[in-house]
């Protein structure tokens, strides 16, 4: 299987069949995004430590396979990391999706990788950005409260 068809289906499973989606029980901080262009909505909810390490955290919302997608990868990649490293994490992806930049952490294992790097894709559908970043600029609000 070549790298493009992975990175479809990983996207196809996530969009079909998202993880964490509901209310997470005991949530502490949440916060909703929207995009305009296209009508996409994302709500994502945390439960955070006193230090805001993400003990639980999950989404509801509607749209496209890509922001759909997009928050089930975020939501289980980052459930159980720190405050830094999930900051982390999100800039890195943003930085993957705006500006082709590689994700280098070591914190992350190698399907977390893959998994967030099938999204890389949608930096060639200028359209599609917003879709892949909403989610994602939703939890650093999230991470801000």
């Amino acid at each position: 299987m070549e790298l493009k068809e992975l990175y479809q289906e990983i996207i196809l499973d996530h969009g079909k069949n998202p993880r964490n989606f509901g209310k997470c029980k005991n949530f502490t901080n949440d916060a909703k995004g929207h995009n305009p262009l296209c009508g996409d909505r994302v709500h994502i909810f945390a439960q955070l430590d006193k230090d805001k390490k993400i003990l639980d955290i999950s989404f509801e919302g509607e749209g496209c396979a890509i922001s759909l997608a997009s928050a089930s990868i975020l939501t289980d990649v980052l459930k159980g990391k720190d405050f830094n490293l999930a900051n982390i994490i999100i800039n890195n992806f943003l930085n993957l999706i705006k500006e082709n930049k590689p994700i280098t952490l070591n914190s992350l294992n190698d399907d977390q990788k893959t998994t967030i790097m099938s999204l890389s894709g949608v930096k060639d559908f200028p359209m599609r950005v917003k879709c892949a970043t909403m989610a994602w600029h939703t939890l650093s609000s999230v991470l801000q409260k």
